[in-house]
């Protein structure tokens, strides 16, 4: 991270109360970007409110589909650097709601483009897409020039979005480039049915962790602190070089798990013995996915500074800390 890139930048953040959200404004808070965060929902419980963030930042309520609302916060605070997380990010969600989950998915990002466009000030755009957004495909690992062909409604959204934003930076020579990183993980997750912090939560109150697939589906799990600094690496990387304008990234441990097995080291390091429950009822999930970070490696000689063990340790330690359970 550098310092004084960031020192006084005026800094644009949706989606600020997520997983990577809370995060990524700790980061840029301590960095002194000068940060303005989009919150539509309050969650107390999120690191963005439990830590003090929201005092130590300027906050504009409202939905990333309001256009005006965007173009006025991009005008009147001056916004040099946007990064863009909002999302609905939950897969069974999407199945059963598609039409919200389009609309803050691909509708967000087009408002929030254009909304750019219309910024003169904006210099840099980093945009999360997702590895969701390759869709299904029969060759392993995913490298960024794999066609996106989502097919369910979730992985569709992040596939629409990311085109979109290539499009923008194609058309209009938009200043934004794309990140699409494995499964994000880590202290800050309270969307309890997703697998590790669903897991964690039942094995502190002594309940068998429940496994909605058949335990088998394969994962690349990145975990949270990474994901954060990945922004910002963009962020920095994108000023200093222009051509990166309208390239994606793929950002990931490139560790493939299954659901068992994550299932499984967790159990392990909480010192548990309890069975998971396999309900085996999901659907319209892929089966097999894990990327590639070649790309990111050559480009900017990254690589993750937590490993899946020291990650997990990591987040544990924080359920245990907001559960206030010392099991």
């Amino acid at each position: 991270m550098a310092i004084e890139f960031w020192r006084d930048r005026p800094t644009f953040v949706t989606g600020a109360t997520g997983l990577v959200g809370g995060w990524l404004v700790k980061n840029l808070v301590d960095a002194g970007a000068d940060v303005v965060c989009l919150v539509r929902d309050w969650v107390p419980q999120s690191e963005f409110s439990r830590t003090g963030l929201s005092e130590k930042v300027k906050v504009v309520r409202g939905d990333v589909q309001d256009q005006g609302l965007l173009e006025r916060v991009l005008g009147e605070y001056e916004v040099d650097t946007v990064i863009h997380l909002a999302a609905q990010t939950i897969v069974p969600i999407a199945n059963r709601n598609p039409a919200s989950t389009f609309a803050s998915n691909v509708g967000g990002t087009w408002s929030l483009l254009e909304a750019s466009h219309r910024s003169p000030l904006v210099k840099q755009i980093v945009l999360a897409s997702s590895d969701k957004a390759y869709g299904d495909h029969d060759q392993l690992p995913y490298s960024e020039d794999v066609p996106l062909q989502g097919r369910h409604p979730y992985d569709v959204s992040k596939s629409c979005a990311d085109l979109i934003a290539q499009s923008y930076a194609t058309t209009f020579q938009l200043p934004v480039v794309i990140t699409r990183c494995g499964n994000f993980y880590g202290g800050g997750d309270l969307n309890w049915n997703r697998l590790i912090p669903g897991t964690i939560r039942s094995v502190l109150r002594g309940q068998r962790p429940v496994i909605r697939s058949d335990g088998q589906h394969i994962r690349d799990y990145f975990y949270v602190e990474d994901g954060a600094a990945v922004y910002m690496l963009l962020a920095e990387q994108l000023a200093n070089n222009p051509e990166l304008r309208g390239q994606a990234f793929n950002f990931s441990n490139e560790t493939q798990v299954t659901v068992l097995e994550m299932v499984g080291k967790l159990l392990a390091q909480m010192n548990s013995n309890l069975e998971p429950d396999i309900r085996n009822e999901a659907a319209n999930e892929i089966r097999h996915q894990y990327l590639s970070a070649g790309k990111a490696r050559h480009y900017f000689n990254w690589q993750p500074q937590f490993s899946l063990d020291e990650g997990l340790a990591q987040t544990i330690k924080w359920y245990r800390e907001l559960l206030g359970e010392s099991s």
